[in-house]
């Protein structure tokens, strides 16, 4: 089965310039057909055909710096060991956050179990403040009965 695409999807899909794409029809390394005006290449051999086939086949503008299977292999192995040592420095970023929220609740439960208790002990304190209060008031109306009484005495 063949599958055939347009000549500008065809460019798209390899990253290559139209001329150059243009150049490999003309050497026929590319298979095309002409279909109600529009040009088509078989896209399964067309992709076979750009892909490298020795070490020098591929050269990079006009440095002349062969990118062959060598590089290409290198390549994706550099790019599959940093992808690797990302998902290992996110596995450490989850752990590290996870301890720290670890922590975090720790931290929030003890001073919730700080703030209870300094609840309890402002509620104490209000109750003893509360009966030092009608001690208080109790001293107060026995000093002014005594003094009444006292008063009364004197002009009496």
């Amino acid at each position: 089965m063949q599958n055939w695409l347009k000549f500008d999807e065809f460019c798209m899909l390899v990253d290559l310039d139209k001329n150059v794409v243009q150049d490999m029809i003309d050497r026929g390394v590319l298979t095309t057909k002409t279909q109600d005006g529009e040009l088509y290449i078989e896209a399964d051999k067309g992709a076979i055909a750009v892909m490298p086939k020795k070490e020098d086949l591929i050269l990079q503008n006009s440095d002349q710096i062969p990118l062959g299977t060598k590089f290409v292999e290198k390549t994706i192995g550099t790019i599959l060991q940093l992808h690797k040592e990302v998902l290992d420095g996110k596995d450490e970023t989850l752990e590290a956050l996870k301890s720290e929220n670890e922590f975090l609740k720790e931290a929030l439960l003890s001073m919730q179990t700080l703030y209870d208790e300094d609840r309890k002990t402002v509620e104490n304190l209000n109750e003893q403040l509360k009966i030092a209060h009608k001690e208080l008031e109790f001293c107060r109306r026995k000093y002014k009965m005594m003094w009444n009484k006292a008063v009364e005495n004197y002009k009496g």
